[in-house]
């Protein structure tokens, strides 16, 4: 069984650095972590109907939409739901993506991706949240991951305590 909790007010310096760094957290967990970390796949279904939000950011008419929570030794770092515009991933991206054994970090490293913050909605925030529990908007930060024909996937993410306990066992 995995344990989640809320991130700790008490690193809110980790937390600033955390949400506005814009590269991998996947290889930010990893770093803290000293291994790879695992990937804990809550859902995983094609969709046609989405949010006003995934519409206007992403385009298209089909996505994956994920639930997924990285772990190391039994501690959530983070809770993620993406949307992943179907009709512009590359389709070894696309097969890897839905397998679901791998954090999405690893196989955009394949790609020349930029990220860009976006607002999130409540929307999007109860599609995380409805999933794994523990709502933390102040933990919490959306973006889009874009390519060079355009925006690939919706992001939203939540650190979780587990981040913060490792961090402060590794300093």
């Amino acid at each position: 069984m995995l344990e989640r909790d809320y991130f700790p007010l008490t690193s809110k310096n980790l937390l600033k650095l955390l949400l506005a760094q814009d590269g991998s957290t996947t290889t930010l967990c990893e770093a803290i972590a000293g291994s790879r970390v695992n990937l804990k796949l809550h859902s995983q279904a094609r969709v046609e109907t989405v949010s006003e939000q995934v519409r206007r950011e992403l385009g298209g008419t089909s996505w994956l939409k994920r639930v997924t929570s990285l772990h190391s030794d039994s501690r959530v770092f983070m809770d993620n739901l993406t949307f992943t515009r179907l009709d512009r991933v590359p389709t070894w991206f696309l097969a890897d993506l839905e397998h679901g054994l791998a954090p999405v970090g690893h196989l955009l490293e394949k790609l020349l991706t930029r990220r860009e913050r976006v607002d999130s909605t409540p929307e999007l925030e109860r599609g995380l949240f409805e999933i794994v529990g523990f709502p933390d908007s102040i933990s919490s930060r959306a973006y889009t991951i874009n390519t060079e024909v355009g925006a690939l996937m919706l992001v939203f993410e939540t650190y979780r305590a587990g981040f913060a306990r490792a961090f402060e066992a590794v300093r």
